[in-house]
């Protein structure tokens, strides 16, 4: 099977576009978005010098097979997709431990402990929660966490 190669050829436009970007100076432009319009320059086969791609990746500071996913992305979707980021296709996911059950936690570590015992355990704090019904399950890293975050010691 052939290999399948993908030559950019911009426009004056474009080219006006990326220069814009690599030269600014601005802190909104990241290096990284830089870098990639002065290797899209250099691999425009309309430009007076075009470069392969490992030429590109010595001078840009890239690696090379970063350049030659640069060249398939510029041939394939255009430069505006090879210059900004992608958008985050999922959201985030939303913290397990709000302000209510922190209260809680706070409370429980605070409280004084069972019969038998001399202190909480971070597992017995956790443990408690979900006898109490706040949340399903939680692991006693998050109930360290939410200690740590509020400098408490269970000590």
């Amino acid at each position: 099977m052939p290999k399948q190669k993908y030559e950019i050829r911009l426009t004056e436009a474009e080219k006006k576009q990326l220069t814009k970007i690599h030269k600014s100076k601005s802190k909104r432009v990241s290096e990284e978005v830089r870098k990639r319009a002065k290797a899209i320059l250099y691999l425009d086969l309309n430009g007076p010098k075009p470069l392969m791609p490992d030429a590109v990746a010595k001078k840009c500071g890239l690696h090379r097979e970063t350049v030659y996913g640069i060249r398939k992305e510029v041939a394939i979707e255009g430069i505006d997709t090879a210059t900004t980021r992608k958008k985050r296709e999922t959201p985030p996911v939303a913290p397990k431990i709000t302000g209510d059950i922190e209260a809680h936690i706070i409370a429980i570590a605070c409280s004084s402990p069972p019969k038998g015992k001399s202190r909480w355990t971070l597992q017995m704090i956790a443990d408690k929660i979900v006898l109490d019904g706040h949340l399903e399950s939680v692991s006693d890293v998050a109930i360290m966490n939410v200690l740590k975050k509020l400098n408490l010691s269970l000590t």
